[in-house]
């Protein structure tokens, strides 16, 4: 999933919630001394005026905690982000198998402004 922000101010995606589980959060993978480590970002993902951001598998992700039962290929999910300035903004995900070469969000990119 692509989000880009068209507004004229920075925004800040701070989370965002969904039916299908108990936490939606908002996690960054990196690499450090070869050692792959994840972590949830508290604060959430700055985008800046004009900035497009990249969610996938490796880097910035959104991470669905607590699932209610286990997701299966080709089903959509239904899930809101929560903009710092924005609000919230509904999404469609389509899960899709391990390796697929696409983010998860069918809706392909996304942009908001103010």
């Amino acid at each position: 999933m692509t989000i880009t922000n068209t507004g004229d101010l920075p925004d800040r995606l701070v989370g965002g919630s969904s039916d299908v589980s108990s936490r939606f959060e908002i996690h960054e993978m990196s690499m450090d001394n070869g050692v792959m480590k994840m972590r949830p970002l508290e604060k959430g993902i700055e985008i800046k005026p004009g900035q497009t951001i990249d969610l996938k598998p490796g880097g910035y992700h959104v991470m669905f905690v607590g699932l209610n039962k286990p997701f299966e290929i080709g089903q959509h999910i239904k899930a809101m982000l929560q903009f710092e300035k924005a609000g919230k903004v509904a999404i469609d995900f389509e899960v899709q198998g391990i390796g697929a070469q696409r983010g998860g969000g069918s809706s392909g990119n996304m942009q908001h402004g103010h």
